[in-house]
């Protein structure tokens, strides 16, 4: 074989098929997110980002910056090792204390990010746990699939958010297997959020564990943003639930939180936390930061609500087609991948607005999209200017409008 002739015609496969996913260099302004300058070979030109993950803009906050640069004067770059050698510092064991508080867990167990997180933490139940079955929602995240593959373990997929078919599968199952449900709060890309306490339910009546994924929730739901759960009073009855120090959060990482045992149980036997070096004290602090302070102000949440109401009425105005939901990501739909790109491009060249295509395999073939995140720290004007871009960039591309009886 010839391999790099190989890599070539597949990847120009990729961008005949309009696919292929260009990275854009970005500088992001301390201070001034989500205001941006993006360098293209010589040009620069400022941007405004729509596409983040940054829900609140804490990866700018004060707070947060102070506790890391504190933190790297007092500890320097690096943990120094894996968390068994040497790599634990009482910025570690401080943040998983407030992250075992966050969601009323006796422990939490930090990662090196949320990815890493669900690979490890299902991995290891589900292998280590003889004759685990583990029951996973059809549209769970690709870090919750690998680990689910990674265990070996019996998988049974449930219809998404389909509390009948998870139902079917859980009582046709061996009564006495232990079985394990895996599924999201937020799903990333649609949006919508999953019957949790229906699903604990249905866990109580199989006599099964539950895994819950907040990585989109934490930070945004919940009197002190414990997430979806917790503004539905139901972290009591979630056997792990698992969070991300990146997106709400605004710096990098992930966790779990559950039992005292079951967090030493994930501790002492998953290779993807045993065998790589710890997070560094300075991500540590300003993680611990974040959570504090959200864990204090809803401002944030109050403001980002306000920003996605505002621009769904906009695009609502314009006829422009965005999936309804009732969480903070608003999916504008295009149903075409070049034309996805044509827009996404077209945005950032001729309005200096940044929203990143998302195209197959993320999301199936013809559902192509603009997954657009508002924060609260985008302005009225902002939001002006975004919807009248996408105005004409559809009159453009001569893409069907929806009328106002059907938003």
């Amino acid at each position: 074989m010839r391999y790099n002739e190989y890599f070539r015609s597949r990847l120009a496969d990729l961008q005949d098929e309009g696919n292929y996913r260009v990275f854009i260099d970005l500088q992001r302004r301390r201070g001034a997110f989500p205001e941006a300058v993006q360098t293209d070979g010589a040009a620069r030109r400022d941007v405004t980002i729509w596409c983040s993950n940054d829900y609140l803009g804490m990866g700018q906050h004060p707070d947060v910056l102070a506790a890391m640069h504190d933190a790297v004067d007092r500890c320097g770059a690096g943990a120094g090792g894996t968390r068994n050698i040497s790599g634990t510092t009482h910025d570690h064991v401080l943040l998983e204390a407030e992250l075992a508080d966050l969601h009323g867990k006796e422990a939490a167990l930090l990662f090196t990010s949320g990815y890493v997180s669900n690979w490890a933490a299902l991995g290891t139940l589900a292998s280590e746990i003889p004759g685990c079955i583990v029951f996973s929602d059809a549209l769970n995240h690709a870090s919750m699939i690998e680990g689910i593959r990674h265990s070996r373990a019996q998988k049974v997929i449930w219809k998404h958010n389909d509390l009948e078919d998870l139902e079917a599968k859980l009582a046709a199952a061996d009564p006495d297997a232990p079985k394990l449900i895996a599924f999201e709060s937020v799903y990333s890309m649609d949006g919508d959020i999953a019957p949790i306490k229906e699903i604990c339910d249905l866990a109580d009546r199989y006599n099964a564990m539950t895994y819950l994924d907040e990585v989109h929730a934490v930070g945004l739901y919940g009197p002190r943003g414990g997430g979806i759960a917790e503004r539905e009073g139901l972290m009591d009855r979630l056997t792990v639930i698992e969070g991300t120090l990146g997106k709400a959060f605004g710096v990098v990482g992930g966790y779990i939180a559950a039992s005292a045992e079951l967090v030493d149980f994930v501790r002492s036997f998953a290779s993807g936390f045993i065998f790589t070096t710890a997070l560094p004290p300075a991500i540590a602090a300003g993680a611990a930061a974040s959570v504090r302070h959200l864990k204090a102000s809803n401002a944030e949440r109050d403001l980002q609500k306000t920003r996605v109401a505002q621009l769904r009425e906009r695009l609502d105005a314009q006829g422009i087609p965005h999936l309804p939901n009732p969480s903070h990501i608003i999916p504008v739909m295009v149903g075409d991948p070049v034309k996805c790109k044509f827009i996404s491009d077209t945005l950032l060249e001729e309005f200096g607005i940044y929203i990143q295509p998302i195209n197959y395999p993320t999301v199936p073939k013809g559902t192509e999209r603009l997954r657009i995140t508002p924060s609260p720290v985008h302005s009225e004007a902002d939001l002006d200017h975004l919807a009248q871009a996408l105005e004409t960039l559809w009159a453009r591309c001569q893409i069907a409008r929806m009328p106002m009886a059907a938003q």
